[in-house]
């Protein structure tokens, strides 16, 4: 799942309207993070966003595949779906995308920052 440095430069570039986006590495991917929620990921050079029932029409229609983290598991999936290229190279549009994913995923889940114990003030 190695991504390139271009690439990940390259996709930060198109988020860049989103503000505050945090990459961070893991499994040989990388994660991407809005407030500390994980809204994307970028794997073999690919970017997806998270998915759920209010926007997962808009890639279903395109043609586009889900996260299979598993070659050897192609039934194994995420609630994350591929980017299509054209959204990928218009950064407006780009944002637009991101920007419903990281609703759903501020929807979904707890900062990360929150989970567990609470901060000391």
């Amino acid at each position: 799942m190695a991504v390139s440095d271009d690439f990940l430069q390259y996709v930060l570039e198109q988020l860049a309207g989103i503000g505050g986006v945090t990459p961070r590495r893991m499994f040989g991917g990388v994660g991407l993070y809005h407030e500390d929620r994980f809204f994307g990921l970028v794997a073999r050079d690919t970017l997806y966003f998270k998915v759920n029932d209010t926007n997962r029409h808009d890639y279903e229609v395109r043609g586009m595949s889900r996260f299979r983290p598993f070659d050897d598991k192609p039934h194994w999936s995420m609630t994350y779906y591929e980017v299509p290229a054209d959204t990928l190279e218009d950064p407006d549009e780009c944002t637009a995308w991101a920007r419903k994913s990281v609703a759903i995923a501020t929807a979904t889940t707890k900062p990360a920052a929150r989970r567990g114990k609470q901060r000391a003030h």
